[in-house]
């Protein structure tokens, strides 16, 4: 007489044997079975491998949250360091020791890249277009966001733990060499803008500003 079967009572499925053991079709053959794991077939009958692929699957959400972690540590670093060069050239642009940040120009040749157009004879080629100044904050503040991240990443995959706000301060110095070797040129004002008229200032300028950078950014790794 048939009864009732409980949940707690069905049987366990576990497939003893492994897919090792299958036949092979001999050297050459696209259909060969050896090399496979009973993972495969177990999975679904609640052996080891549904417990091992949890594992695996808790270790992937897990690198998946490090992956997000330094990304939200390197936007808040990045917008602070670029909130920093923007608040310290400011003042030191007042004394007439640095050139002010020119945001509407940047808006200017963020519009320019988007057409293709990465090389100019002279500033002055650059037509004023509507709204620079909003494109100009948003690549402004992208480049920053963008030149952090690269640092959080580079440092977890070689050195590992939490980044160092010393060597933060001195990649933001080192990311100067974005103005004088790409910027200064793209504007037509030649290397470290040596065809500048603002020559002596044009030069110092950025170095000044990417320190400044470098503060925000050592600031904002050390408090995320």
């Amino acid at each position: 007489m048939p009864r009732a079967v409980h949940g707690d009572e069905w049987p366990q499925f576990n497939l003893a044997f492994s897919l090792e053991e299958a036949p092979t079709f001999g050297r050459g053959s696209s259909l060969n079975f050896r090399g496979w794991n009973r993972q495969l077939v177990s999975f679904a009958f609640g052996g080891p491998s549904q417990r091992e692929g949890s594992s695996q699957t808790g270790i992937s959400h897990a690198h998946v949250g490090g992956a997000m972690d330094l990304v939200v540590t390197g936007f808040v670093a990045g917008v602070l360091g670029t909130l920093s060069m923007d608040w310290l050239n400011n003042l030191v642009a007042r004394t007439g020791v640095f050139l002010k940040i020119d945001v509407a120009m940047i808006g200017r040749m963020a519009v320019g890249w988007t057409h293709g157009r990465f090389r100019y004879g002279h500033p002055d080629e650059m037509e004023q277009v509507p709204n620079e100044m909003i494109y100009g904050y948003l690549a402004h503040f992208a480049i920053g966001v963008g030149l952090a991240i690269p640092f959080l990443v580079g440092w977890e995959l070689w050195v590992g733990g939490p980044a160092s706000p010393v060597w933060a301060l001195l990649y933001g110095v080192a990311t100067t060499v974005a103005s004088f070797f790409f910027v200064y040129p793209s504007m037509g004002l030649g290397v470290f803008g040596r065809k500048s008229p603002e020559r002596i200032r044009a030069f110092i300028t950025p170095l000044g500003n990417h320190f400044f950078y470098g503060v925000g950014l050592a600031v904002g790794v050390a408090l995320v």
